[in-house]
């Protein structure tokens, strides 16, 4: 028996193979299928079933493509209703991988066709489980991600409470825990860095599994600080459920190679979106007018999926030679299909072109430090998100979170100059090449964000109510 964890950073997300005397299953693969194909093939093994926790809503599954390309078999827990084939399993129904077999756990809360699957390794004991969304290591899943349903979040914590006593407390301490995402994610408030544990050790250390907590109190405290899903989780998860195009179609199309002319022409024709993917230090000092960043090197997928309210908005992106596969692959896994292709040659075939550049003003932590301790006219935006900046921030910054900057860059002055900050500056350029595309032209970035603030020796406050627009 083999079982693998194929962790994807940049998503937090965790998928898995298992395989048995040439059987394998994979559990929740992401949109490009062929690392499991590949890692089948290694084995000499058949890939027999795709077993998915819930209808994700973070990014897109590779559910369906895998299914068409190797002839497995999909299966959900009770209660899911897929817009396609898929065997809908009993709660307690046993799955065969050659020599081991797989208990189908229905454990609703995070959404209602949540299921944990029980892996039993050949003599039949009690080997792992594999939780989706429902349990992760030091946190469980929010209950308010349901694609559509009557349930409050009251009471989805409520079923969330009831299934990990029932289902999943029962199971022995030995058991190993193993999670759809680590911490990064939006899918829960508090996971942990590590990817697996004992459930023993969670039944120690997860504030979720603690002895004796009470239904009413888990409820209160899974709800307490939850704050709005990104935009694109609902979209997302119809996509899980309805179906969708295939990933090659999508690659091939977002792999157009265009000159500078045809990139014209493309994003005059369709009102595209220009994504420019390079790193935060080059991006300021000339990028296409009008483009905005989200730079590969980072979370780029989620902050696509929070910023981009359209799943049909047209894109065109710019990228380092030799990483465009990556681009268009990293915007599929969130359900942005329309990528129309690239820049080749990159800006520096726009500025070859005689074409007119833009940039973004920065400043060093340290010289706006003297600037701000001697002023009480700079206008400072700290775009981390709110309880970040409820932890510890500079006195007398506002909050203006950048996952909602779309709802809120009208609170602010055009009139006016504002320096921004984030963490350490990746978030802080996209804030300010959106504001900026939006005709916003008086913004500073403070380079190395709050990281590099809180080392000038500034006034910090901390655990205090935000200041905000709103």
């Amino acid at each position: 028996m083999k079982v693998e964890q194929i962790y994807t950073g940049c998503l937090a997300e965790a998928a898995y193979y298992i395989e048995s005397n040439g059987e394998a299953a994979i559990i929740d693969p992401l949109r490009e299928t062929a690392p499991y194909r590949e890692r089948a093939r290694q084995d000499g093994a058949s890939i027999k079933y795709i077993l998915e926790t819930h209808f994700h809503a973070d990014f897109v599954r590779g559910h369906m493509d895998l299914a068409r390309e190797t002839g497995a078999t999909i299966v959900y827990g009770p209660t899911a209703e897929p817009n396609f084939e898929a065997h809908i399993a009993k709660d307690g129904e046993l799955l065969q991988v050659g020599s081991v077999k797989i208990r189908v756990l229905h454990t609703p809360g995070h959404t209602m066709e949540s299921s944990t699957y029980l892996l039993l390794d050949e003599q039949g004991r009690e080997h792992a489980i594999f939780s989706g969304d429902t349990l992760f290591i030091g946190d469980v899943g929010r209950p308010d991600l349901a694609v559509k349903s009557n349930l409050t979040r009251e009471d989805l914590a409520g079923h969330l409470y009831d299934s990990l006593q029932q289902k999943i407390l029962p199971l022995p301490d030995d058991v190993l825990v193993y999670p759809g995402h680590g911490a990064g994610s939006a899918c829960g408030k508090n996971m942990a860095k590590e990817t697996s544990d004992t459930l023993g050790n969670q039944k120690k250390t997860n504030y979720a599994l603690r002895d004796h907590i009470g239904r009413e109190e888990f409820i209160a405290e899974v709800l307490e600080g939850l704050v709005e899903p990104p935009q694109y989780f609902p979209k997302n998860a119809v996509l899980n459920k309805m179906g969708y195009g295939p990933f090659e179609a999508v690659l091939n199309q977002g792999l157009t190679a265009l000159n500078v002319e045809e990139f014209k022409n493309a994003w005059k024709a369709t009102d595209a979106l220009v994504i420019d993917t390079r790193s935060k230090e080059q991006f300021p000092v000339f990028f296409i007018p009008e483009s905005v960043f989200i730079g590969i090197d980072d979370s780029f997928a989620p902050w696509v999926g929070t910023l981009i309210p359209d799943l049909n908005q047209p894109i065109l992106f710019v990228a380092d030679p030799g990483r465009e596969e990556e681009v268009v692959t990293r915007l599929a896994r969130v359900g942005y299909d329309h990528c129309l292709g690239y820049l080749k040659g990159g800006v520096e075939a726009w500025v070859a072109g005689g074409n007119e550049t833009d940039s973004i003003r920065e400043i060093t932590a340290d010289r706006f430090a003297s600037l701000y301790e001697g002023s009480t006219g700079l206008h400072v935006l700290d775009v981390r998100r709110e309880s970040e900046y409820n932890a510890q921030h500079v006195l007398g910054t506002v909050s203006f979170p950048l996952d909602f900057i779309n709802r809120n860059m009208h609170l602010i002055d055009r009139k006016e100059t504002y320096y921004l900050h984030c963490a350490g500056g990746y978030r802080s350029m996209i804030a300010c090449s959106m504001l900026k595309a939006r005709g916003f032209e008086n913004l500073i970035n403070i380079k190395g964000g709050f990281n590099e603030l809180k080392e000038t020796g500034l006034s910090l406050t901390q655990y205090q109510a935000p200041v905000t627009m709103l």
